[in-house]
C-alpha cells in the first residue's frame, strides 16, 4: 500500500494504491477478501460505506437457505448434476453454472471450518432438505439469520489477518478508461470537511461486492441501509446482464423482512386500510366465492413465497397480485393479522386441500388463531418480531409486493471478470442467475465468484497499479467532474428526500413484478430526463447531504439501465416470465375479477438460450442478445488435468 495527498480542483485528495480492492462488506466481499490474502495476494484492502449495512448482515427469513451439493444419505448427486439444475433455470451461462456447483463443496466446507454451525447427524454427514426448483435436497440452513452468521464468521476471518479495511468510505465514481479499470473515488463519510472530503483508491483490480441495486425500489424487502452501486458500475462501461430477471414476494415494510415459510403457513388475515389506518376490510374475501380454496393458497404462499406468473392461474401467486392491487393501484395499506382467523370465523381445517391439511395435522397446528399457530411452529419467527418492535398477538403488520433478489446483475466470464479489465464482479451484483433459481443459491454464487475472482487475479494479475502521477493523468478530468455534480446541487434549498421518495415508488408501481410497455416507456423518458437535468433538479442545504446526492444519482442511472433493457425486452417478444407480468392485450385474463392491466401471455421458453447485454454510452442503452455459454463438456483425464494443473494451476 502506498499512501500519498495530491490537490485536485482546490480540495486536497487522498489517495491510497493498492494492487486490488474489494468494494463490499456483505459474505461476498469478505470472502473475495480472505481468499486473495490465501492465495497470496496481500497488497489490497476493503471498502466500505459501512461495515455493519447490506443486505448479507441485515436479511434473513424464517429458514434462511444456502445450497450447495448433497452431502448425506443414499440420494444420488453429482457436480454435473448441481450444474444442469442451475443451468435449467433459463438465461444461464453453462461454465458459471459448473463454477458455482463444482466449487459448492469447498466454499461450504470453509465456512463450516470458520465456524458456520450448519446442522450435521451424529455421523457427520450434513443433511439436507428441497427447496423450491430443486430437484434433490441440496438445502440448509442455521436458521433465519444464515448469511448474517457467514458474514460474521468470514469478518473474523479478515480481522484476523489484519486486512486494511476503510470503513465510512461512499465509492461515487468508478474511475476506468479504454475498457480498463483504474481505480474509484470516494465521498469520506467520516468528514464534510473540505480538506477530508474525497479519497481516491488508484488500483489495478477491484472485485465489486456492492450487492443488489435495492435502492431503485421504495417496496423492497432489502434492510434500510442497503442501496446497490450498480448504476456506477453502468457509468464505468461494465455491461449489465439479465437485468429484466428478478425476484419480487411479500414482504414486512418495517422491517423488511420477507413473509414467508410459517408466516404464511399459519394462514393469516390479510386486512387493507386507507392511508391513515382507516376503513379497515378483510379484501381477499372479495375476489373468492370459495373460502377454503382462498385459504389453501395463502398456506401455499410459504412453499411458493417469490411471485411466480406461472402461480397465478389456479395458484398462490394471485394473492401477490391481489395485494399489488391494494397497495399500488387503490392506493392503500395491507397488513397480515395474526389474532384472529381470517373471516374472523374457525377454521375447518379438514376442508383444505390435501397439501395445507396434512401439513398442519403433521405440525399439530389445527387449531386456535394465525398467532397460536405460529407460537406453536415457530416461536422465533414469532420472536423476531417482537425484537423488532412489533407483537404479532397484538399488532397487525404492514407488508406489500416488494422487491428481493436480483438474478440479473453485471455480466462475467467464468472467472468473475467483466468486460472492463480488472473488474471483478462478486455476489449479488453479478448477473450469474437466470430466470428461475433454487432458494439459496445466491449465497453459494457469492462464495464461489469471490474465490474464483480471487484466484484469478492472484495468479495472472500481480504487480503494482498505476503510479500516482500517470493515475491521475487518466482520471482527473472525471473526478473533478463527479465533485462538480455533487457540490452543484448545494444551495439553499433541500428537495432530495421528495425527490428520492418520488422516483423509488414510481419504480415500484412500473418496473416491478408489473410491468406495462407504456408505463416503463414513459417512466424511462422521465428518469432520463433527470438525469440530464440532474444539477438543476436536486438541491439539499447541507454538504453533509451530499451522500445522498450521489447515491441518487446512482440509483436513476440503474433505473434507467434497467427500465431500458425492460423496453428491450418487449420489443424482442418477450412475454411474462419468472416474477415478471407484462401486460399483453393480446394476452388473458387468469381470473375475471382481475382489471385489464393483469392481461398477460407466458412465455414459451424460446428465448431462454439467450441473454440480453446493456452497455449504457453516452446516456444511451446499447441491448444486444447472444447465446447462452454452453455447459462445459470436460475430459477430465487424471493425468492431462494434473499437469496442467502443475504448470498454471489451471487458472487460465
Amino acid at each position: 500500500m502506498k499512501k500519498e495527498t495530491v490537490e485536485i480542483n482546490g480540495y486536497p485528495v487522498e489517495v491510497y494504491s493498492y494492487n486490488t480492492i474489494v468494494l463490499g462488506t456483505g459474505a461476498a466481499g469478505f470472502n473475495a477478501a480472505d481468499r486473495l490474502y490465501q492465495y497470496g495476494q496481500t497488497d489490497m484492502a476493503i471498502i466500505t460505506e459501512n461495515k455493519n449495512a447490506g443486505t448479507s448482515r441485515n436479511t434473513g427469513s424464517d429458514k434462511q437457505t444456502y445450497y450447495k451439493l448433497t452431502m448425506s444419505g443414499d440420494n444420488p448427486d453429482s457436480v454435473a448434476e448441481m450444474a444442469q439444475t442451475l443451468f435449467e433455470g433459463g438465461c444461464v451461462d453453462g461454465d458459471t453454472a459448473l463454477c458455482e456447483a463444482a466449487l459448492s463443496s469447498q466454499s461450504f466446507y470453509k465456512l463450516v471450518e470458520l465456524g458456520v454451525p450448519f446442522p450435521r447427524n451424529r455421523y457427520g454427514e450434513y443433511v439436507g432438505y428441497k427447496t423450491d426448483h430443486d430437484p434433490r435436497t441440496r438445502a440448509t440452513s442455521v436458521g433465519p439469520y444464515t448469511s448474517k452468521v457467514m458474514t460474521e464468521c468470514l469478518e473474523k476471518a479478515v480481522s484476523d489477518k489484519n486486512i486494511t479495511l476503510h470503513d465510512k468510505m461512499q465509492c461515487i465514481r468508478v474511475l476506468t478508461q479504454n475498457n480498463r479499470f483504474y481505480g474509484i473515488l470516494c465521498l469520506n463519510l467520516n468528514s464534510v470537511d473540505k480538506s477530508h472530503r474525497y479519497v481516491l483508491f488508484n488500483a489495478k483490480n477491484i472485485i465489486y461486492a456492492t450487492g443488489g441495486p435495492a435502492g431503485m425500489y421504495s417496496d423492497s424487502a432489502y434492510p434500510f441501509g442497503h442501496y446497490g452501486a450498480s448504476g456506477l458500475a453502468f457509468q464505468a462501461g461494465v455491461k449489465g446482464k439479465n437485468l429484466t430477471e428478478w425476484q419480487y414476494g411479500l414482504a414486512s415494510v418495517k422491517p423488511r423482512w420477507n413473509v414467508s415459510g410459517t408466516y404464511m403457513q399459519v394462514i393469516p388475515r390479510f386486512v387493507s386500510t386507507d392511508e391513515e389506518g382507516g376503513d379497515e376490510r378483510e379484501f381477499l374475501f372479495d375476489y373468492f366465492q370459495d373460502k377454503y380454496d382462498l385459504l389453501s393458497k395463502v398456506f401455499l404462499k410459504g412453499y411458493q413465497w417469490p411471485f411466480d406468473v406461472r402461480k397465478i392461474d389456479g395458484g398462490s401467486s394471485i394473492i401477490d397480485l391481489l395485494v399489488y392491487i391494494e397497495t399500488c393501484l387503490k392506493g392503500r395499506r395491507v397488513f397480515l393479522d395474526f389474532r384472529e382467523n381470517p373471516g374472523k370465523s374457525e377454521i375447518d381445517f379438514s376442508q383444505l386441500t390435501d397439501e395445507a391439511r396434512t401439513y398442519l395435522e403433521r405440525a399439530g397446528a389445527t387449531f386456535g388463531t394465525p398467532y397460536d399457530r405460529m407460537v406453536h411452529m415457530n416461536q422465533p419467527a414469532v420472536d423476531f418480531y417482537r425484537n423488532k418492535g412489533i407483537d404479532l398477538e397484538n399488532q397487525m403488520l404492514e407488508i406489500a409486493l416488494c422487491a428481493q433478489h436480483n438474478n440479473g446483475g453485471l455480466s462475467t466470464d467464468a472467472w468473475w471478470q467483466t468486460n472492463v479489465e480488472g473488474f471483478f464482479a462478486a455476489g449479488e451484483v453479478s448477473g450469474s442467475h437466470g430466470i428461475y433459481r433454487p432458494g439459496g443459491t445466491a449465497l453459494n454464487a457469492g462464495q464461489v465468484g469471490a474465490v474464483r475472482a480471487a484466484q484469478y487475479i492472484a495468479r495472472n494479475r500481480q504487480g503494482d497499479s498505476e503510479s500516482t502521477k500517470e493515475f491521475l493523468k487518466v482520471v482527473e478530468k472525471e473526478v473533478e467532474e463527479t465533485i462538480r455534480l455533487g457540490e452543484s446541487c448545494i444551495t439553499t434549498e433541500d428537495n432530495i428526500d421528495d425527490m428520492w421518495k418520488h422516483t423509488t415508488k414510481r419504480m415500484s408501481q412500473a418496473g416491478a413484478a408489473i410491468r406495462t410497455e407504456e408505463s416503463i416507456e414513459k417512466i424511462t423518458k422521465e428518469v432520463l430526463t433527470e438525469i440530464n437535468q440532474f444539477s438543476a433538479l436536486i438541491k439539499v442545504k447541507e454538504e453533509k447531504q451530499l451522500r445522498k446526492v450521489y447515491r441518487l444519482f446512482d440509483i436513476l442511472t440503474s433505473q434507467y439501465v434497467y427500465l431500458s433493457a425492460m423496453t428491450d425486452y418487449v420489443k424482442h417478444g418477450g412475454k411474462s416470465r419468472g416474477s415478471a407480468l407484462y401486460s399483453d392485450k393480446s394476452g388473458k385474463k387468469p381470473y375475471d375479477f382481475l382489471p385489464d392491466i393483469f392481461n398477460f401471455t407466458i412465455d414459451d421458453g424460446s428465448k431462454n438460450n439467450q441473454i440480453q447485454e446493456v452497455l449504457y454510452q453516452n446516456k444511451e442503452c446499447i441491448c444486444t442478445w447472444r447465446q447462452v455459454r454452453p455447459l462445459p463438456m470436460e475430459d477430465n483425464f487424471f493425468e492431462t488435468v494434473w499437469r496442467e494443473y502443475r504448470e498454471n494451476g489451471n487458472i487460465v
